[in-house]
């Protein structure tokens, strides 16, 4: 039960903080704001704290111009403080993670009762790894950098290292002048710069290292450890879920999570799990692995160590791999042969995932004798670490910390290589759904090689397992969590339990008197491109207003192309283009047009269909050249579609169609940013009018005024 102590809390500071910007109470943001107390209050906790019961997430879809950035800190902050837990709130985008942390949480803590600490959580990679930095103002390093170069992805060549922006951070370090935060260095960056100064958690010796007292990762961990809220994105927290949790943020059973943008999550989940792996190349890397080894055996000061028989054993096992690789190879040849896969048509994907037995057996093979060289990398990387705690022997203290980081890298690409055999290998429970599993030809001639693939379809149940089960609680809420009105489409995706608390809070804009839908009479449908193309040029032409801003969204950049090409002189005087400059600079060119009382046209793909955010007279027209349904050709979207019908579903109408009413409702979305917006909508598609499912997308829309 929410104590009245915290009701009081949350419902005094929801008054202050209207008074203070000159708002009235919102219907929505008042549900929003009781759903999720009640939801969070209601945990049970036992004698140490830990929660008790199932129901500890809410669900909250709340439409644009809701609040709902306030409405999840008023009610979520006090609870987790009351609960003595942390709340770790997540996002997508940068921009909404800066407006949290510069904006958000300033204004409640100048305006409210409410009183907590924050910090803004990243990942190792946008901090300086101070050992890398003194690495490469020494020559020693180039040296170390050329032996390795094969084992390095983004291998630099000594005359590219940027010395002189080095010893500027190390004067500005010196200086006190910056702090190692990435995003507060003032200068330009390259990103191959910065690459070369960051570390990762394989490559990290923690306390073990020299500098762990002034490092500026561990620095701001402290920070992030004494506060009562943390701002982080939804990569880092999976990140650290699929580390175990609490290796980056803290323990997910001692935290409350809230995820905004949090229709997200489920791709961004698969992307984690995701694995890829090209075959002669794996061997070129263990070959190149096994030569960089003889250098540490040449560094050893005792024969007869730990280190020195783990050496002795590796080139054997690496031999081991390659002849598994090399087994794989040779199966597959005649196999691709047969599918008759070329340069055009380079990829196979294995029905249901089901690969062929002789394959399954080789990847077992290989996934245990990858497991066995990542156990015998670990151990040389242990006695490095027992050499800086004066406990190894083998190993002078310099050598140990110069290998460390660089086991942690090979660590990091033999992990990716057990992941993807272990999917190769694993046989899916039936009832469950499948792991995608592929094929692909990368390259020609003879840098040809076979690149594996393997994901799951759905990151419902590793969610389930590494997050909801385990958390203390969580709020997921975005502007488009229901698809065709409902929130099957993301329990499907993101797993999140039965019991969850679900609420739907529409948006307070006056859609119907403030924006018209239009779907033009046209000829043709979007599968004869080249008529539809013709058509929307011709609709273009006529219709775009020269003095106003406009956004015209496509799903193909072949048709975006071709589309500028033919319009009129006139309107290609006013066109921007995606791709042809940064997004930030295309957006700031159209608002400066805009400000200078002149008309802008926008091109634009999926990315400036959700995100951008140009209120007011920046965009009063919004066109869409088709119904955004998804291209069939990623296996792991196909995957799923066939794992449905084979169940006895229909993938177009359980995949297909809710995944393009989310897209749509996102892109209609551009118009209206604030209450006062008006403008037009005009979807290019007449199969809103012809098809059965065009009226369940139109009456999944907001109710926009037809026209």
């Amino acid at each position: 039960m929410l104590s009245d102590k915290i009701k009081n809390e949350i419902q005094s500071a929801y008054r202050a903080s209207l008074e203070s910007k000159g708002h009235k109470p919102r219907v929505g943001q008042r549900q929003m704001i009781a759903t999720i107390a009640r939801t969070l209050g209601g945990i049970k906790q036992g004698t140490e704290g830990e929660r008790l019961g199932e129901k500890h997430v809410a669900v909250v879809e709340a439409g644009t111009g809701t609040g709902k950035t306030l409405s999840y800190c008023l009610s979520a902050i006090p609870i987790a403080k009351a609960k003595g837990v942390k709340l770790v709130i997540s996002t997508a985008t940068v921009a909404l993670q800066e407006q949290i942390l510069f904006k958000e949480l300033p204004d409640l803590l100048k305006h409210t009762e409410i009183n907590f600490r924050y910090a803004l959580a990243k990942g190792r990679g946008r901090y300086l790894c101070l050992n890398k930095l003194e690495d490469f103002m020494s020559s020693e390093e180039l040296a170390t950098d050329d032996m390795f170069a094969g084992l390095f992805e983004q291998h630099l060549q000594p005359d590219d290292v940027n010395t002189a922006l080095y010893q500027e951070m190390d004067e500005a370090l010196k200086s006190d002048d910056w702090d190692g935060d990435k995003d507060n260095w003032k200068g330009v960056l390259r990103d191959q710069d910065w690459r070369r100064l960051t570390t990762d958690h394989q490559q990290c010796t923690n306390r073990n290292c020299a500098n762990f007292s002034a490092c500026p990762f561990f620095k701001a961990r402290a920070e992030i450890e004494t506060s009562d809220v943390i701002i982080a994105n939804h990569d880092l927290v999976l990140a650290d879920l699929s580390l175990g949790g609490g290796a980056i943020l803290t323990a997910p059973d001692e935290t409350i999570y809230v995820f905004d943008e949090g229709h997200h999550l489920p791709d961004k989940a698969i992307g984690h799990f995701r694995h890829e792996s090209r075959l002669q190349n794996s061997i070129n890397w263990l070959r190149q692995l096994e030569k960089n080894l003889l250098s540490l055996k040449q560094e050893l000061t005792q024969e007869v160590s730990l280190t020195g028989q783990l050496l002795l054993k590796i080139p054997q096992q690496i031999q081991t791999i390659v002849n598994f690789v090399q087994y794989v190879q040779q199966g597959l040849a005649p196999y691709i042969q047969e599918l008759g896969l070329d340069l055009e048509n380079n990829q196979h994907r294995f029905e249901f995932g089901v690969v062929p037995e002789e394959l399954r057996q080789l990847a077992y093979s290989l996934s245990t004798s990858y497991q066995k060289l990542v156990g015998q990398i670990e151990s040389i990387q242990d006695e490095c670490k027992k050499v800086k705690q004066n406990e190894g022997m083998g190993l002078t203290p310099e050598t140990a910390e110069n290998w460390q980081p660089i086991l942690g890298v090979i660590l990091g690409r033999l992990e990716q290589s057990v992941e993807l055999w272990r999917l190769y290998c694993h046989q899916d429970d039936l009832n469950y759904p499948p792991n995608a599993r592929w094929l692909e030809l990368v390259g020609q001639g003879l840098e040809q090689d076979i690149e594996l693939g393997a994901s799951p379809i759905l990151a419902a149940h590793t969610l389930r397992m590494q997050l909801w089960d385990k958390c203390f609680g969580a709020v997921v809420t975005s502007a488009t969590l229901t698809a065709l009105n409902q929130f099957n489409r993301f329990n499907m995706r993101s797993g999140v339990p039965r019991e969850s608390e679900y609420l739907r809070v529409l948006s307070p804009f006056d859609f119907a008197n403030k924006a018209s839908l239009i779907v033009p009479d046209f000829n043709s449908e979007p599968n004869k491109a080249d008529d539809h193309t013709k058509e929307i040029v011709q609709y273009l032409n006529k219709q775009v207003d020269l003095s106003r801003g406009s956004l015209v969204l496509f799903s193909s950049r072949k048709q975006m192309e071709s589309v500028a090409e033919r319009i009129s002189d006139t309107l290609k005087g006013i066109l921007l283009i995606q791709g042809e400059q940064s997004k930030r600079i295309i957006l700031d060119s159209h608002k400066e047009r805009i400000d200078q009382d002149k008309g802008s046209l926008l091109f634009g793909l999926a990315s400036f269909a959700e995100g951008v955010d140009l209120p007011g007279k920046y965009l009063t027209r919004v066109y869409i050249a088709k119904i955004p349904f998804s291209v069939p050709d990623d296996p792991v979207e196909a995957t799923l579609a066939e794992w449905i019908q084979k169940r006895g579903g229909n993938p177009f109408m359980e995949i297909s169609i809710p995944d393009a009413s989310l897209k749509l409702v996102q892109a209609t979305g551009r118009l209206l940013r604030s209450e006062s917006d008006e403008g037009e909508i005009h979807i290019m598609d007449k199969r809103l009018k012809t098809k059965r499912y065009g009226s369940q997308l139109i009456s999944s829309l907001p109710p926009y005024r037809m026209l």
